[in-house]
């Protein structure tokens, strides 16, 4: 058995996302090497950072990435596998992108209840102080606006006329 600890750039960026690991950031790598009957079990775990952009509010965000991975890399000859031991040696560099691209958030938020944007102003809702004027969608619709809860209960419990 053997442990490395690697800090190693990323050789290109990974990820295609809002969120991805760019190219050159430093992935901060702990691998456990254990020989094993059929080959060489690979454990650890990786550390870094990923950058992109918010999916409600297109800020830029910033968040650590820490994910553990495990994989048996197979001594060749038996079996088809997608990990073999090549001359002693295994090649880390699939293993740890697919773990890491994986564990990527498809909608990456700046903070769990992010508002997002206005829809009308595109500003940021966390930067405008709310007191901003509702207007009517469509003046069609402008009338339900005084329509409120009590008057439906008001229109239930009115005694019903037949029609002649």
């Amino acid at each position: 058995m053997r442990e490395h600890s690697l800090d190693l750039p990323t050789p290109e960026k990974w990820g295609e996302g809002l969120v991805s690991i760019p190219e050159g950031e430093i992935l901060e790598l702990e691998v456990r090497l254990e020989s094993v009957h059929e080959g060489i079990l690979v454990s650890g775990t990786v550390d870094t950072t990923a950058t992109g952009v918010c999916g409600r509010c297109l800020i830029d965000i910033e968040e650590p990435v820490e994910v553990e991975f495990q994989e048996l890399f197979t001594y060749p000859g038996g079996e088809a596998s997608d990990f073999d031991v090549q001359d002693d040696h295994v090649d880390l560099e699939n293993l740890v992108r697919d773990a890491i691209v994986l564990s990527l958030p498809f909608q990456p938020v700046c903070q769990p209840d992010c508002p997002g944007l206005d829809p009308n102003t595109g500003e940021r809702l966390t930067e405008t102080t709310g007191d901003t004027e509702q207007t009517p969608v469509d003046h069609r619709w402008a009338a339900l606006q005084q329509y409120t809860p009590d008057d439906g209960d008001a229109l239930r419990a009115a005694p019903k006329t037949e029609k002649s």
